[in-house]
């Protein structure tokens, strides 16, 4: 019993419920504002229109009223005339004329005292003589029937003597119109909103139908279908963009368990090696060392693989940091020149030991916002590529410059070059163009470089030609650095 009593009170707690609850009750406000506000417009309406045609009505009366010698006044009318007979008729439905004293001369319905009253008559006649307005007015007889009255006053010229004249209108019909109008918006009031309540309801379920769709699309979700993408209804509303958002996150979440999967599978492929080597040695030298020379030689071939493997550790970790955004950057404004310039005097021994000749090209002063411990790992690494990759009697340069917002750090040499079906990829952790040298490294160094520079807020892109050389270009902001999620961009020259 409390289940479905919860299941029943669930859907008052929906979206669904909520958008069209909230739509329909905004709906009942304006329709409210509406009838009333059309009531009281109607009413005015109907208000002006009778002060209107009172003002015309007590015109004609005026007109049709004229004095006997002795003073008194009547209806000049020749009743046998149809038309005058039916206008004067309307007029004598209600009016009353009274002398300057208050005393009723004619009336239509001695019933209606309010309208024959004589203290209500001289009030009136003292008010207009200081207003010279007529005065209107609603009295109501013992039927309960209301009319609206308009009070005013007419000279007899010839014997100069004030009148007073007053002529009224029922307003049954007025009152009727403002009735019907009412009782028609209380039935068209209900209609409307069950109408509009059934047509919201279908509409924020048709509206929210995607959002279902992604509600669906999230619990599909496994290790093995990461990038789920959802088709956008192509209408371009805030819910197609929330599925584009949702079909870009699982795009990202992919390509982070794809990348972790990779690395996983590069770890291991890593270890094995020298850890195989490691045990290789090990058991030789337990097994068939004879001698302390041969126990010495087997340990001192362990421990450099150990040292291989803590190297291969120690880069991993810090690949991982700086990917992660977990390097702690101790940014200041640096001149990169003269980074530049220390880390080419360094490197000047292992060129001459190859036969390079390792320059700087002078360009002025670069300041730039970077980490100083940092930006030397990445040169360090070009540099140290620059060499390795380059033949005896070639060369090696290095130099900065000014970009506008930017600053852009440069080492080309006159090396190998890398082919351009490897170029892709040598941002990759781990790898490797194939060469037959055996002390190419780990293939972390240049994965190394890009997580350095992605994380200060720039781009790395590296040009080559094969076998006429490389030139590797770090393009970072000199102001404040912020972070940059984009991929490395890369771009080939052949």
């Amino acid at each position: 019993m409390k289940s479905k009593w919860l299941s029943r009170t669930a859907v008052f707690r929906t979206l669904r419920f909520q958008l069209a609850s909230t739509f329909l009750l905004l709906l009942a406000t304006v329709l409210t504002i509406v009838g009333l506000g059309g009531t009281r417009i109607l009413s005015g309406v109907l208000e002006n229109q009778s002060k209107d045609a009172l003002k015309e009505q007590l015109g004609s009366l005026k007109g049709w009223i004229y004095f006997h010698d002795d003073g008194q006044p009547y209806w000049d009318v020749d009743r046998t005339d149809p038309e005058e007979e039916a206008e004067v008729a309307h007029l004598e439905a209600v009016y009353v004329i009274a002398d300057d004293a208050g005393r009723i001369n004619k009336s239509s319905d001695p019933s209606l005292k309010a309208l024959v009253d004589r203290k209500t008559i001289l009030s009136e006649l003292a008010q207009m003589a200081l207003t010279h307005e007529p005065v209107m007015k609603t009295i109501t007889d013992s039927d309960g029937t209301s009319y609206q009255v308009i009070s005013s006053t007419m000279m007899d010229a010839k014997h100069r003597r004030k009148w007073y004249v007053a002529e009224g209108r029922s307003l049954t019909e007025d009152r009727e119109v403002l009735r019907q109008f009412r009782k028609n918006f209380l039935i068209f009031l209900p209609l409307a909103l069950l109408v509009c309540a059934l047509v919201s309801w279908f509409s924020a379920g048709a509206a929210l139908r995607a959002l279902q769709s992604v509600e669906s699309a999230a619990g599909e979700i496994t290790g093995s279908n990461l990038g789920l993408q959802i088709p956008k209804r192509g209408v371009d509303d805030e819910l197609d963009r929330l599925i584009e958002s949702f079909n870009e996150m699982s795009r990202r979440l992919k390509a982070s368990f794809d990348q972790m999967r990779q690395f996983s599978t590069d770890v291991s492929h890593e270890l094995r090696t020298p850890l195989t080597a490691i045990q290789g040695q090990l058991e030789v030298a337990l097994f068939t060392a004879k001698s302390k020379e041969q126990l010495r030689e087997a340990i001192e071939n362990a421990l450099q693989d150990v040292e291989r493997l803590s190297n291969l550790v120690r880069a991993l970790l810090l690949l991982s940091q700086a990917e992660s955004g977990q390097v702690p950057m101790n940014r200041s404004l640096l001149d990169l020149s003269d980074l530049v310039r220390d880390l080419v005097e360094q490197f000047q021994i292992p060129a001459e030991a190859n036969n390079l000749r390792l320059t700087q090209i002078p360009k002025g002063v670069v300041f730039c916002e970077v980490d100083r411990t940092q930006m030397e790992r990445v040169l360090t690494n070009l540099l140290s590529n620059a060499i390795k990759y380059t033949p005896a009697g070639g060369w090696v340069r290095a130099y900065t410059e000014a970009a506008g917002g930017y600053a852009r750090l440069v080492v080309e040499d006159s090396g190998v070059g890398i082919p351009p079906d490897h170029l892709p990829h040598i941002f990759d952790r781990f790898y490797r163009v194939p060469d037959p040298n055996p002390e190419k490294g780990l293939g972390l160094g240049l994965s190394f470089v890009s997580a350095i520079v992605r994380a200060h807020g720039g781009e790395i892109r590296v040009h080559s030609r094969l076998g006429q050389g490389s030139r590797f270009e770090v393009t970072l902001p000199v102001g404040a650095a912020r972070e940059l999620s984009d991929p490395v961009a890369i771009s080939v020259e052949s």
